[in-house]
């Protein structure tokens, strides 16, 4: 059989799963390299042959992204497969440019080619784009659940940074998990609000083995819950589809892939920040969803946030330090941490870029749109201590910690700080409590 020539252009995540689920197994396709982007030390590895089956018995090599055009070349390439989110349609077919200008088909797969069923019920939360309240929506679901004696587990969107024969199954159950697993800062800051609360989360990259373990967990499982990355579509078919909105952004919601699919295929969507945005932007987004989803139940949301100590925050010149992902490839110039900052009257925000040091120093040159607040970076060791440098550098009163986990666990900070949490609190009705009871009623999952 004359075997097509892949490349998966991805950002270890999405790229792997649909190799898992599409291209594994097929005869009819040879992949023969997959690119890298978005996420540092990621190029330069392998997909390795334990995970890539009997037709890859060397594994699969990750090259840069930037080889693209050498490596289609090189590779007798026939066909590319674009396979991260949260870029914007200008971006995307800029890739494709590159790719047919090399000689080769652009293909995006869709849900009916991926996605996986489950033998229980899913509910997968989404969004348009990366940081509008994914995790803290699905936080408010799973705790709606357990209200009705149900139980739930998370599986995560894919972040396998590491080793990854060892993070083909991960099962996060305490913090103590993060810690044995070699979690990054973006992990942590996903899964540790849920082990905090007693839920359990499953993570890693063969998503056909962590959905079987999930629906076997000896915790017992009544509902599978995908907490969605970025703002990609679910890696398990839907029986509701929850999508997520951010009228900070207005408009990115038809502009940024693959969150138009997400937003297309919801039962429900939620305009989440309400109580930060103005009304023009929440119109705004309100007319996108009934303009593309006209079909979905439309719930607002304030996305409440509580400070442990007020005190250090008022009247205080302070850095803040923000969700990392959010700022970065979700282009947000501000977070939780810098809207407690103006809430309590917080005396400065300070600049952060002066007092940066290596890897962070790179990232705010990366991203020239983040100003006076600090992404919390830390995909390695060395980024780590880079944060840590950069945050004990900053002149300032105290630290405003705006990402979802405790920094202070893994880094020492030399001056006062506090966290801040935020929880989904929807406005009015529709509401999540009356259309989980509807959900709970359509499966038959009275106890």
């Amino acid at each position: 059989m004359n075997r097509k020539n892949i490349i998966i252009i991805g950002a270890a995540g999405r790229d792997f799963h649909n190799f898992n689920t599409f291209y594994r197994n097929n005869e009819e396709y040879r992949v023969v390299a997959f690119t890298a982007t978005q996420i540092p030390d990621i190029d330069g590895r392998k997909y390795p042959s334990e995970l890539a089956g009997e037709l890859y018995p060397e594994g699969i090599s990750i090259y840069s992204e930037d080889q693209l055009p050498s490596l289609i070349e090189e590779l007798e390439v026939d066909e590319c497969v674009f396979a991260y989110s949260d870029v914007s349609y200008e971006y995307v077919m800029g890739i494709g440019a590159i790719v047919n200008a090399a000689g080769a088909n652009f293909t995006l797969l869709g849900p009916k080619g991926t996605q996986l069923k489950s033998n229980k019920p899913v509910i997968s939360v989404c969004a348009v784009r990366t940081g509008t309240g994914k995790s803290q929506t699905s936080r408010k679901i799973i705790e709606t659940l357990l209200e009705h004696d149900l139980k739930v587990i998370a599986v995560r969107h894919p972040m396998p940074y590491g080793d990854l024969n060892a993070q083909r199954v991960q099962r996060f159950a305490t913090v103590e998990d993060l810690k044995k697993h070699n979690c990054t800062i973006e992990e942590m800051e996903e899964y540790e609000p849920h082990v905090e609360r007693g839920n359990i989360v499953y993570a890693g990259v063969d998503y056909a083995d962590i959905l079987a373990a999930a629906e076997n967990d000896p915790a017992g499982c009544d509902v599978i819950l995908w907490d969605g990355g970025n703002n990609d579509f679910s890696f398990f078919k839907p029986d509701l589809a929850v999508t997520v909105l951010d009228p900070h952004r207005p408009g990115h919601e038809l502009k940024y892939y693959p969150g138009e699919v997400s937003l297309r295929t919801a039962d429900v969507a939620i305009i989440n920040k309400i109580d930060s945005a103005t009304a023009e932007s929440i119109q705004i987004v309100e007319n996108n969803i009934k303009l593309v989803s006209p079909k979905s139940s439309i719930i607002k949301a304030e996305s409440k946030i509580t400070v442990d100590q007020p005190e250090i925050i008022v009247g205080k010149r302070v850095l803040v330090v923000e969700d990392g992902p959010t700022l970065t490839h979700g282009e947000m110039k501000i977070g939780a941490g810098t809207v407690a900052a103006e809430r309590l009257g917080a005396k400065e925000i300070i600049d952060a870029r002066p007092f940066a040091v290596g890897t962070i120093t790179e990232t705010f040159n990366k991203y020239q749109h983040i100003q006076n607040v600090l992404p919390a970076m830390g995909y390695g060791e060395q980024q780590l201590k880079d944060l840590e440098e950069t945050i004990n550098n900053a002149d300032c009163d105290a630290v405003i910690i705006g990402t979802p986990m405790d920094l202070t666990r893994i880094i020492s900070i030399n001056k006062p700080c506090t966290r801040v949490h935020y929880d989904l609190d929807e406005v009015g009705s529709p509401n999540l409590s009356d259309i989980l009871k509807g959900f709970i009623q359509e499966h038959k999952l009275v106890k």
